[in-house]
Formats: C-alpha cells, structure tokens, sequence
C-alpha cells in the first residue's frame, strides 16, 4: 500500500488516466473526488460489503423456505392439483 500526504487541492495520478484529488479536509474526514473514465468502476468498499452480506442473508432464507419444501414434498405432502372449471349445464 503507498501512503501519501496531500494537502486541499493536491492531485495523485493513478496509470494515466484515473486523477483523485483531495476536495477538502474537516476533522477526520476527508473529501476526494476521482476523475476516471466511464468504463472504469469506482465502488465504495462498505456499500460492496453490505451488498454482499444481504445478498448471503436472502440466499439463506431461500435455502431455508426451498429445504422445507422439499422436505414435504418427499414426505408424501405433495400439493393438490389445481381445480380446473367445469362447464355448466345446458
């Protein structure tokens, strides 16, 4: 990892084309902004993680409702067909 101290206004260039630029400065907290091309994907670390955790926990909670169902179809609990219309008299 390359550690750099900049101050407001300072740029570090990344390859050639990829420009971060510190935008202000307050307390712990640090402002940046990062000119890239549109084909390069700049993502914020947390929201990724976040992601990818709710993505864990509703891919778990299929399993889970997708496991018991099986079970009860295996078990002879299979669901009854649907009802199809009768005609009526004439």
């Amino acid at each position: 990892m390359l550690v750099l101290t900049r101050k407001v206004g300072e740029q570090i260039l990344i390859g050639e084309d990829i420009v971060v630029t510190v935008l202000d400065v307050r307390g712990e907290s640090i402002k940046i902004g990062i000119d890239a091309p549109k084909g390069v994907r700049i993502q914020r670390q947390e929201v990724i993680a976040a992601v990818a955790e709710v993505n864990r926990a509703a891919a778990a909670a299929n399993n889970a409702a997708t496991a018991s169902r099986l079970s009860s179809l295996l078990s002879g609990g299979m669901p009854a067909a649907p009802a199809t219309p009768t005609e009526p008299d004439a």
